[in-house]
């Protein structure tokens, strides 16, 4: 394996799925204090989800809270109930093709702007025949880190 040309720099997120956002909500927001931050639907995606911060600027992270819109559809957001982690990447196009090269399956749909904003592609939980390396049953989306993040958490590698 040849030396890795990207860093990770810590975790962007983590998205929690319910078949219904309310009993989420009273946890995370109600009960714990996660602030709200914004919200995002996306039918292609099969997903209807609130944002969460905790934390501030470079270090704040997300929490977003997933419920389908169509409960029979795909992806089920909600199954299994932690959708998936994200991780602060330094340079997403670089990761990307280095991975690729070692074998890591990614998802359909390559790089694209995620709900945040941010530039962004995931890790396929499965491997294949063909790339191997997946997430071990985990969805893992890898995210582009603005350059004040790159900064910020650089200097703990």
């Amino acid at each position: 394996m040849s030396e890795r040309p990207f860093h990770i720099l810590g975790i962007q997120q983590i998205a929690v799925g319910a078949a219904d956002k309310a009993p989420l909500r009273k946890l995370w927001v109600d009960t714990l204090g996660f602030r709200p931050a914004g919200e995002y639907r996306s039918e292609s995606e099969n997903v209807d989800e609130d944002i969460l911060e905790v934390g501030l600027g470079p270090h704040k992270v997300e929490v977003d809270l997933m419920q389908p819109i169509d409960p029979d559809g795909r992806p089920k957001v909600h199954d299994p109930a932690l959708n998936h982690i994200g991780l602060w990447v330094d340079d997403l196009p670089t990761a990307v093709g280095w991975l690729e090269e070692q074998g890591v399956r990614f998802t359909p749909g390559g790089i694209r702007k995620g709900a945040s904003g941010y530039d962004v592609t995931f890790i396929h939980p499965k491997g294949n025949d063909t790339s191997p390396i997946g997430g071990a049953g985990v969805l893992i989306e890898l995210v582009q880190a603005p350059p004040e993040v790159i900064a910020a958490l650089s200097p703990h590698l």
